[in-house]
């Protein structure tokens, strides 16, 4: 292993703080301002700013930080944080944004699912926002959002198959929550 792949990359410590480890983002940017908008590379094109780590998985208040400290609110984040009437005005000023994608490419329905408010799952679905049913119905369950979860199971048809990053299938995730109205929709519903 060479030393300089031993060496700490600030840039990759923040954003991966982003995906919600509030006091180590404050901590960081505190230390160091500009990493706020910096971009870390992943992989080949695939970049992620820490609000964007944080709006992926869904860390409201890693988000509500780094906006306050004057990161951008992009469409994917406005979603995840529940601000319809925000998401609504994006989406008329630019109707392309319904196509947006998020840190690794995750469209914008999923980012909706995790807000877990039906009005906006509804509303970017009507506009077009069609991709990432199955991973929005993944949010939804993981968060106990069961009105979402129900909304994309009648409207959205994911794959009731899927299982989450640990590969765990969504009633089992439901299930380890203790989360009793979710699990009892996902049985209905033929989950297993």
């Amino acid at each position: 292993m060479s030393s300089a792949a031993a060496e700490p990359n600030p840039v990759r410590e923040f954003v991966i703080a982003g995906h919600g480890n509030l006091s180590k983002v404050r901590s960081m940017l505190e230390q160091d301002p500009s990493l706020l908008n910096v971009r870390y590379q992943w992989g080949e094109g695939d970049l992620e700013t820490a609000i964007q780590a944080a709006a992926q998985v869904g860390s409201v208040q890693v988000a509500e930080f780094l906006l306050s400290r004057g990161a951008p609110l992009e469409v994917c984040t406005a979603a995840m944080l529940g601000r319809k009437e925000v998401v609504e005005r994006m989406l008329l000023a630019d109707p392309k944004q319904i196509d947006a994608l998020g840190a690794h490419r995750i469209p914008l329905l999923p980012h909706a699912a995790l807000s877990g408010d039906v009005a906006l799952l509804r509303m970017v679905w009507e506009k077009g926002a069609r991709q990432g049913s199955t991973l929005a119905l993944v949010n939804a369950v993981s968060r106990g959002r069961t009105g979402a979860a129900g909304w994309l199971i009648e409207n959205a048809k994911p794959d009731l198959a899927a299982k989450n990053f640990e590969g765990k299938s969504l009633l089992q995730v439901a299930e380890a929550r203790k989360d009793e109205p979710t699990a009892a929709l996902l049985k209905a519903h033929g989950a297993v």
